[in-house]
């Protein structure tokens, strides 16, 4: 994978690059695996905006994508390597022995034609197999790890993370997540060696804004370029600054910094240190 970078012919390509696409073998996806997506623009059930600046954007449809990677000691083969508009990694289809095709996160550097398994022993280590944390050495990184046994993958799925497994005790495996979190899940959950394709992501200049609409991202309005009526950061003459001892979200609760988890979360005995590298509470 590689960021392009196009001769500056105006001034919003001078800043925009490109990911390059050779490693995407088809541009036609599955057509019993993928469904008619819905725009949400960020709003609820009740058509209440609960998340503000999304809206609009290319239509796409969604990709079936295969988390729990249960079809146990059934080899398959690699069919394709795809592009999904849904997410930032690659998707790859996978051919099963029974004649199954599924839909996976694929791992970096993943070939057409490479044989995959997903099994609850202990199987080759190789990039792409998926077993459970008990049976993966530590030291190792691996990906689309599940925090419930049997719920599916639910870390580490963007692209180009991994998570580091630290070591194994009393049942439970020690990870390192790419947040820098440290935390304990059990090690009957499965996980996939290797990292998530598509690292160079990060790298996008994305140029212009037009761009961004693409993607179904609006606007965003500074809170202090605002009346006091709309934001609690209005007013001011100028580049004043917004007047009060701590930043506010558009409500009046403090923001930027706030920690948001819930207390007393059952899974707090899970995490050893939290992302700020502060040792939980004993």
């Amino acid at each position: 994978m590689a960021v392009k970078i196009y001769k500056p012919t105006s001034p919003s390509r001078r800043h925009t690059s490109v990911l390059t696409s050779y490693d995407i073998t088809t541009s036609k996806p599955h057509k019993q695996l993928i469904v008619s997506g819905k725009n949400m623009a960020g709003r609820n059930n009740q058509g209440k905006i609960t998340v503000r600046h999304q809206g609009g954007g290319n239509k796409k449809k969604v990709r079936i994508i295969d988390y729990k990677m249960d079809k146990f000691d059934i080899p398959a083969t690699v069919a394709t390597i795809e592009y999904d508009p849904n997410r930032n990694c690659r998707i790859a289809l996978l051919n099963y022995a029974d004649g199954e095709k599924r839909y996976i996160i694929a791992s970096a550097d993943l070939k057409v034609g490479e044989k995959l398994l997903s099994s609850q022993k202990l199987i080759e280590l190789k990039v792409g197999n998926t077993m459970p944390l008990e049976f993966v050495p530590a030291g190792m990184f691996v990906y689309n790890v599940e925090i419930t046994p049997g719920k599916g993958g639910q870390l580490a799925r963007s692209a180009g993370n991994s998570i580091y497994l630290m070591g194994i005790d009393g049942g439970n495996a020690q990870l390192k997540l790419p947040s820098g979190e440290v935390r304990f899940v059990s090690d009957k959950c499965l996980a996939t060696i290797g990292s998530v394709s598509n690292a160079d992501y990060k790298n996008i200049r994305w140029g212009k804004a037009g761009r961004m609409r693409h993607r179904g991202i609006r606007p965003t309005v500074r809170g202090k370029a605002m009346n006091p009526v709309d934001h609690p950061h209005g007013g001011g003459e100028g580049s004043n600054p917004i007047g009060l001892k701590n930043p506010k979200t558009p409500w009046g609760k403090p923001a930027l910094g706030v920690k948001t988890r819930k207390r007393g979360k059952k899974s707090d005995a899970m995490i050893i240190s939290r992302r700020n590298a502060k040792k939980r509470n004993k």
